[in-house]
């Protein structure tokens, strides 16, 4: 055999993979179709990389099988990686609910896995494509467009579909095929929404604007609070974000856009301490001027608190507490962040990431049917994937 390991997809899970194998003396190879190394590394986070979350949880993790993600989460934690990026002396800062940024660029993050990898001699090749894949009666053949090598163990990390314009492929998924493993039919995570024409249309002066809501489901199965942007394509932000990976098509969101007061309450407090203020000037000092008046007739913003009723208090409370759209789709994978579905875990080991059914295959990170929340979630799977599989590949 020309190595004990071949690593197809040189992003967070290969490069961690590379390094745990390689510390095992094993001689090792990694594999990358484009010219560089950790090319969705470098541009997440606003090119800062949220490389983990202090908040690592499995129920955080959509899967197939929720269970999955527990062995390799429990074994190679936050705190593990935490402690890898201390020991290169890399800045970092918890941003909001727990998520860790480079203080100063994605970059550093890059070089501190290149900087091990060289230090176990793990051996690199950019630019391979057209990688064709034999089994053989012990291990792989693998032959590209310049060479032909042989393998014990074959590790693919090559992710899902999102982002294309950052050289994603359905490669994992036809390996899959190749050796008959299931996959989850897949479709764009963390993602944002467009809506339908009229909503667009009604909706467009807002652009740009963002807000502090609850989003929360058809099925109000889970919700998120964080900001909410309005675009002219339709509805993004964090919150928009999270809520996407669990929304179905053709189903409902529900947006709570005032989510620390009972605004139902506060108008009436309103209404008897300052009868005569205008409904448009106490919820102008609670929600964006331009949200209000776009969602208000005219008639009932220039009202007296003193001349509206209670029943109308209620519709207006019930609106803002339960604003609900149907979107019309999402981006797509253009601009989703992760990619849902994937490799069905019920044909990997939760240990290993090794393929039930063919020995020496291994499946790791995004490749996988495991997509984790906005924050730092992904990344951290993809460290615990990989070094859970760089334990015996």
């Amino acid at each position: 055999m020309d190595y004990n390991t071949i690593i197809i997809g040189a992003g967070a899970a290969g490069m961690m993979c590379a390094i745990e194998a390689a510390k095992r003396g094993r001689h090792v190879l990694l594999m990358e179709k484009s010219n560089k190394l950790g090319r969705k590394i470098l541009m997440s986070g606003g090119g800062r990389c949220n490389f983990t979350n202090l908040n690592i949880q499995p129920g955080k993790y959509i899967s197939q099988n929720p269970h999955f993600v527990k062995s390799a989460l429990a074994r190679y934690t936050q705190w593990d990686f935490i402690d890898l990026v201390n020991k290169y002396q890399i800045a970092f800062h918890e941003k909001t609910l727990g998520q860790l940024f480079c203080d100063h660029k994605a970059r550093d993050i890059v070089e501190m896995l290149s900087k091990e990898m060289m230090r176990y001699n793990v051996r690199i090749q950019l630019n391979v494509g057209d990688i064709q894949i034999i089994q053989r009666s012990k291990g792989f053949s693998l032959t590209s467009h310049h060479q032909s090598v042989t393998t014990e163990n074959l590790v693919i990390a090559t992710g899902g579909l999102s982002i294309p314009s950052m050289g994603s492929s359905p490669f994992a998924y036809q390996v899959a095929k190749q050796f008959g493993i299931p996959v989850i039919e897949t479709r764009p995570g963390l993602v944002p929404f467009t809506l339908h024409e009229k909503d667009k249309t009604q909706l467009s002066p807002l652009a740009g604007m963002s807000m502090d809501v609850i989003a929360t489901t058809d099925e109000n199965t889970i919700s998120f609070r964080e900001n909410m942007l309005f675009t002219h394509r339709g509805l993004s932000g964090p919150a928009i974000l999270q809520i996407s990976s669990y929304w179905q098509s053709k189903k409902n969101i529900y947006l709570n856009l005032l989510p620390d007061i009972n605004i139902f309450e506060y108008l009436k407090n309103q209404q008897q301490q300052s009868p005569k203020v205008l409904l448009k000037t106490v919820l102008a000092s609670r929600l964006p001027s331009r949200f209000v008046e776009l969602h208000m007739s005219e008639h009932l913003l220039r009202s007296r608190l003193a001349d509206i009723n209670y029943a109308t208090f209620e519709t207006l409370a019930d609106k803002l507490h339960h604003w609900t759209l149907k979107p019309n789709a999402t981006e797509g994978y253009r601009t989703a962040e992760v990619t849902l579905g994937g490799i069905d875990t019920d044909e990997l080991s939760s240990k290993t990431m090794e393929a039930k059914k063919v020995t020496g295959l291994f499946f790791i990170g995004e490749a996988v049917d495991v997509t984790g929340w906005l924050g730092g979630y992904n990344f951290q799977w993809a460290w615990s994937s990989g070094w859970a599989a760089g334990q015996v590949c």
